[in-house]
Formats: C-alpha cells, structure tokens, sequence
C-alpha cells in the first residue's frame, strides 16, 4: 500500500532551517514590572497616623492572632483555615489554574497517536471469481506547531501569571477569613460579658424599683419616680434579650466560618468568665513600601497585570504564519507475517506553512481586546494599591483613635468606682442612704459596660489593623514538577 520514500533529506533539510528560527522572535511588549502607583507615599518612611504602640518593624505574614495569647481563638482560626467551604473553594480555584498552566505548557511540545489496522474483504462464491484481500497497517504519526513568533511562550507566560494571580487570591481569602473569624470572637467575648454586667445591672434595677416602692408606700416617693425606675428596669431587661440574641447569632458566624454545623461551638465558647484577647503591648505596622510586598490583593491585581501583557503578544502572533511539522512511521501490507519487514516501511515528514492573510481584522481585533484588557488591569492595580493605602492608613487612625478614646472610658470607671467607694463611706456614717448606694452602685456598672464596649471596639480595631496590613496567610505547598520552563509560582518582588 505504502513504499518507503526514495530520499527524505530535502525534507529534513527543509525542516531544519525553518527549526532554526523557532525562538528567535517573541512578539508582543515584554512585562517590565508594575507601574509606580503613589510614589510619594510609598517612599514614606511610614505610615502618617502615630498609633502610639506602634513599631517601624516589619510584621510577620501569618499567625498574627497568636500574638494574643487567647488559645480558644487559635484553635478557632486553624479550623477556619482547615474546613473553610470558602478557603476550600480558593484552593480548588488555584488547582485548576495550575492545571490550566500544565495544559498550556504542553502545547510546546511534539502531539502524537499510534493506530493499528486490519481490514478483510471476501466477495462471495457466486460470482465470476471468488476474491479474498486483508490488509493490516501499524503505524505513529505526530505533529508539532513551532513557535516561530513566540505566541505558545506569550500564552505560558500569561497563563503562569494567571496562576501566581490565583495563589494571591487564596492568600488574601486566608488574611479576610482570619479577620473575620477574629472579630466574630472578639464580639462574642465582648457580648458573653455584656450579659453578666446586665445581669448584675438587672439586679441593681430590681433592688431599686422595691426601695422605691416602699418610699412611694410611705409617702415619700412620687409615682413618676416609681415609673422611672419601671423603664429603667424594662431597658436593662431589653438589653438582655438582645445580647442574648447577638450571642447567638455570633456562635452561628463562628460555627459557618469554622465550616461547622450550628451548634458545634456552643458548648466549646460557653465559658463561665469569658475574656476579651489581651493585646500585644506593641504593634509592628512597618512601612508602605513593606504593605506593597505584603498584601496578596496587590500581589493578585499586579499578576493579572502581567498576565494581560503576556496576551497581547499571544494574539500579535496571529499576523505571522505557521509552521507545522507533521511526521508518519507506518508498516503496511497484505501479509500479516511479512508486516515486519522493510519493504513495508514507510516514512513520511512534510513542513506545513500557514498564513491567514486574508482575515478581514479579526488578529487585529483580538489584538485590541487583549490591549483594552491590559489596560483594564492596570486601571484595577493601580485602584487597589491606592485603596489598600488608604485602608491601612484608616486602621492605623482608628486603632490609635480608639486607645485614646478606651483610656478615658478607663479613667470614667475609675471616677464612678471612686465615688461608689465615697458612698459607701457616707453610708456607713449615715449621710447617704441605700437609694444612693444603690446608685452609685448602678452608674459602676453603667461605667463598666461602655469601657467593655471600648475594649471589644480596640480588638476588633486591632484585627482590622492587621487585616489591612495584609497579614495572615501563608504559602501553598509548591505545585509538582510540570513540562516546559516556566517560571515557579512563588511569589516574587514586585519592580
């Protein structure tokens, strides 16, 4: 069927040149880094806002939370980040998007099939003459597209950076996560002792509405004194089932975040004297220029950038023509035992060269989408470096903010704890009476409740800070070993 080919040298010499220029062009503009965004602000020495606990030192990327000494928290956010439904979706993002890379990275090299064949025809007795005929055929064949303008290298390249852009997105779904699970506790905390303070004010409220009562019953007191003390009562009675509900409410988050079942936690969290996390006496914000290397938003928005880049040569590559290689090695004949034999080689190796000329814009189009795309992702890098300086510039305030504003509901609690003291000297030498103390009594646990709530607000500030620095995430295990020479996916410094 098949004879062997006289001379297949032309060919080979053919192939061998046009394999000389493979590599030599890349078209399409090459990635040089991302663009300065807010120059001035990220040469900074550090942020503007004196936090007053605050160190120029580099923070750490993971675990901040360990630095609160609270083990119920840990162990919360290593079951967040361990059963999460939504980190285990980033993580199933980032596998497919390593796969798209191996995919891609296999395009570089040679597409091959082996086939086999055995055909028999019979033509029936009958007829003029009986005729029988096999024919058997093996054979492999591959074809291999060189990439004489670099367009397969710009698609590996965009594809890599896709990746490394996935890799981020996981980092910062870990960095919200812990923060959320973080704050959800704080606010926990903060409510499970809200509850007790209310349930002592509650009591307070009880005692004062019979003491009036008996004076009201005496003459001594008027009615509108009686109701007063009755809505104060029905307030702090209202707190309480309030406080009760966002409890609740805040065992459920936690439950969700830690990819639990409603309930799961209640027992664990039901402490009988429940604290807020004690904060680190000093915090390491570092400097803006540190931010840029640390926050995966910015890492994400800057790998997308490069990836978009990387596609406008990918699509420049379709002005420029073809070059495939295909190639066929068979054994073919009408004798099974003598299939293996030379006679029944046959080789064949042709060069393809492809040029759509006429192609009415459409490279020219898709060239202009993919520069429009690169554009948009430049837009997007610089509005997310812009928003994540403000967003650490706004924690900072706050945090700061915020311990200035709990050290003057710490100094109310002092006042109100002093002047119940006083009463109680007055009491006992008979100047007030047990209306005052109970009271003075009241306003304590009055003071009590907002520097909790000052406190609980300084945590969450605290959390948010450490959020808007960019930290707690950690790198993925590295991805197997994969065809082709592109670049690893750790992350690297931005230019």
């Amino acid at each position: 069927m098949f004879s062997r080919l006289p001379s297949i040298g032309p060919v080979l010499l053919v192939g061998s040149v046009l394999l000389a220029l493979v590599g030599c062009t890349t078209v399409g503009p090459d990635y040089a880094g991302a663009p300065a965004v807010a120059g001035q602000a990220i040469q900074a020495p550090r942020f503007a806002r004196d936090t007053g606990d605050a160190t120029t030192a580099q923070p750490g990327a993971a675990a901040w939370w360990q630095s609160l000494n609270d083990p119920a928290l840990n162990a919360l956010i290593d079951q967040a980040l361990a059963n999460s439904p939504t980190l285990q979706a980033a993580q199933a993002r980032l596998r497919q998007s390593r796969a798209a890379l191996r995919q891609q990275e296999a395009q570089k090299l040679p597409k091959g099939s082996a086939s086999a064949l055995g055909v028999g025809v019979w033509q029936a007795p009958g007829t003029d003459s009986e005729t029988r005929l096999h024919l058997y055929s093996v054979g492999f064949d591959a074809t291999w597209e060189a990439d004489l303008f670099g367009g397969t290298r710009r698609a590996t390249e965009a594809a890599s950076a896709q990746a490394e852009a996935v890799q981020a997105d996981l980092a910062d779904a870990q960095v919200s996560l812990a923060a959320e699970v973080a704050q959800a506790y704080a606010g926990l905390r903060a409510q499970q002792q809200r509850q007790a303070l209310l349930r002592e004010t509650a009591e307070a409220d009880a005692q004062l509405l019979a003491l009036i009562r008996q004076r009201q019953s005496r003459g001594v007191s008027a009615a509108d004194e009686v109701e007063q003390r009755l809505q104060q009562s029905e307030t702090t009675q209202a707190s309480l089932a309030d406080v009760a509900a966002q409890i609740s409410a805040s065992l459920d988050q936690l439950t969700l975040l830690t990819g639990q079942a409603p309930g799961a936690l209640d027992a664990q969290l039901s402490s009988a004297a429940p604290r807020l996390p004690a904060l680190p006496e000093t915090v390491a914000v570092g400097d803006p220029a540190g931010l840029m290397q640390r926050r995966p938003d910015i890492r994400a928005a800057e790998r997308r950038l490069a990836a978009g880049q990387a596609k406008i040569g990918q699509k420049e590559a379709g002005y420029f023509p073809k070059l495939t290689l295909l190639g066929d090695i068979g054994l073919a004949g009408t004798d099974l035992g003598h299939l293996l034999t030379s006679k029944s080689l046959a080789l064949v190796g042709v060069p393809y060269l492809s040029w759509n000329v006429l192609d009415f814009g459409r490279t020219q189009a898709e060239v202009k989408q993919a520069e429009a795309g690169r554009d948009e992702a430049l837009a997007q890098y610089q509005a997310t470096v812009l928003a994540a300086l403000q967003d650490a510039n706004t924690a900072l305030s706050r945090y700061g903010q915020q311990r200035q504003a709990l050290l003057h509901l710490q100094a109310q609690q002092a006042s109100a704890d002093r002047s119940l003291a006083l009463t109680r000297q007055r009491r006992q030498a008979g100047a007030a009476s047990q209306l005052d103390l109970l009271d003075a009594q009241r306003n304590l646990a009055s003071a009590a409740l907002r520097t909790l709530d000052g406190e609980a607000a300084l945590v969450k500030d605290f959390v948010s800070l450490q959020k808007s620095l960019g930290l707690g995430w950690e790198a993925p295990p590295a991805p197997a070993a994969s065809t082709g020479d592109s670049a690893a996916l750790a992350p690297t410094r931005m230019q």
